[in-house]
C-alpha cells in the first residue's frame, strides 16, 4: 500500500506518515509488497491506523454499505487483506484484478512514483496468484464491509477467446463475491480496452449476461455484475456504453480506470514511464466521465466514481458529478488509512 509521497508537515501526529517515511526509501512494488505482506499477518493493526469508523447506510443494487466509500480493485489483488481494510473501515472492498490461471504480470521495475503530483504509474499487467487462491481466501474473510471481486483476461489469451476467461471467473467467484467487477479497461494487458469497442462489448455483455442468470438461479441469488471503464474515450464512446449496459441489464459502472494520458505531468522524472497514471492527475478527467455517464445513463442507475480522489473535497465533488459511491487507492496511499474516515465523513455530511 505504501508507494510513496513527499515529506507532510504533520508527519509527527500521524503514525502512517511515519511508516511511509521509512517506505518511501524501498522500491514502490517492493514497500507495496511489504506492507501488504503486514496487513495480512496483522488485521488488528488497521484499526490502529485509521480514524473512528463512520456509519453512513445506503442501500443500492440490493446491497447494504455502511459507507460509501470503497477501496478500488489492484491494491488488494490477491485478497490477503480483506478483513484488515474492513477494519480500516471501508463500506466496501474490490479485490483483483484476478484471471483464471496465476500470472506473473509484467516484466519489472513496473510501478512508480509521482510524488509532487500525488501521483503513481503502473503496468503491473494483472499479476495475481489465480481465481482459486482469491477465491479460497475470500470464503475464509470475516467483515462487515460489502466485497466486490474484479474480474479479467490472462495475458496469453487470445482477444477473441477473452470471453471464456471473463466467464470462468465468473462462475467461480460468483458463491463469494457480493458484487462482481468486468475489468476491460487496464491498459496495462495487450488488447484488452479493444472490449470497449461496440461490436466485441456487445458481445461480451450478452454471455455475461446469460451466464449471470444461469448462475443466479443455481445459487438463488443474482449478483450485482458491473463494467469498469476506461477515462480515455471519445464522448461517443462512452454514450454507446451507456447505451449497452443499461440494454444488457448490467447493474452498474465504475468510472474510471488508470490514464495512459501524461497531461499536467509531463515534467515529472517518472512521467514517461509506459503504464497507467493514477492519483490526483487524474481527478479532472475522472469528474468529466462521471457527468457525461450521470447524464446518459439517468438519476437511477448505479455509478461508482474513482481517480484521483485525495481528500474530503474530493470526494464531495465526485459525488456532485454523479457518484452513488466512490473508491480511493492512490490517496489511500499517499495519506493514509484516515483517508477512509475523513471522505466518509464529508460525503455524509453533505447531503
Amino acid at each position: 500500500m505504501a508507494v510513496g509521497a513527499t515529506a507532510d508537515k504533520n508527519t509527527a501526529m500521524n503514525p502512517y506518515l511515519l511508516a511511509r517515511s521509512l517506505l518511501f526509501r524501498m522500491d514502490a512494488e517492493r514497500s507495496h509488497e511489504l506492507t501488504i505482506g503486514l496487513l495480512s499477518r496483522y488485521p488488528a493493526s488497521a484499526s490502529l491506523l485509521a480514524g473512528r469508523l463512520v456509519e453512513d447506510p445506503v442501500r443500492l443494487m440490493g446491497l447494504d454499505f455502511r459507507n460509501r466509500i470503497g477501496l478500488a480493485a489492484g491494491l488488494d489483488k490477491n485478497g490477503e487483506c480483506i478483513e484488515a481494510f474492513d477494519r480500516m473501515g471501508f463500506g466496501f472492498i474490490e479485490v483483483g484484478t484476478v484471471t483464471p490461471r496465476p500470472q506473473p504480470g509484467n516484466p519489472r521495475p513496473r510501478m512508480f512514483r509521482l510524488p509532487a503530483e500525488q501521483a503513481l504509474i503502473n503496468r503491473l499487467g494483472f499479476n495475481n496468484q489465480g481465481v482459486d487462491a482469491l477465491v479460497a481466501r475470500a470464503s475464509r474473510a470475516r467483515r462487515r464491509a460489502v466485497l466486490g471481486i474484479n474480474i479479467g483476461k490472462n495475458a496469453d489469451t487470445p482477444l477473441d477467446l477473452a470471453e471464456y476467461d471473463y466467464l470462468a471467473c465468473l462462475h467461480k467467484v460468483y458463491p463469494v463475491a457480493d458484487y462482481i467487477v468486468v475489468n476491460i479497461s487496464s491498459p496495462n494487458t495487450v488488447g484488452l480496452r479493444q472490449l470497449q469497442e461496440a461490436e466485441r462489448f456487445e458481445q461480451l455483455l450478452m454471455k455475461l449476461g446469460e451466464a449471470r442468470e444461469t448462475l443466479a438461479q443455481r445459487h438463488g441469488k443474482r449478483r450485482p455484475l458491473l463494467i469498469k471503464i476506461a477515462p480515455d474515450m471519445e464522448d461517443a464512446q462512452l454514450l454507446d456504453i451507456a447505451n449497452a449496459v443499461r440494454r444488457h441489464g448490467i447493474d452498474g459502472l465504475i468510472a474510471t480506470n488508470t490514464t495512459v494520458s501524461r497531461s499536467g505531468v509531463e515534467r515529472e522524472p517518472q512521467a514517461q514511464e509506459k503504464g497507467g497514471l493514477s492519483g490526483r492527475p487524474l481527478r479532472e478527467r475522472a469528474n468529466q466521465v462521471m457527468q457525461q455517464l450521470r447524464a446518459a445513463v439517468g438519476a437511477d442507475f448505479p455509478l461508482i466514481g474513482v481517480g484521483g480522489i485525495g481528500c474530503a473535497e474530493d470526494a464531495v465533488e465526485r459525488c456532485g458529478a454523479g457518484a452513488d459511491l466512490l473508491q480511493i487507492y492512490s490517496g489511500l496511499i499517499y495519506v493514509g488509512p484516515a483517508l477512509v474516515a475523513e471522505c466518509a465523513k464529508a460525503v455524509a455530511n453533505s447531503r
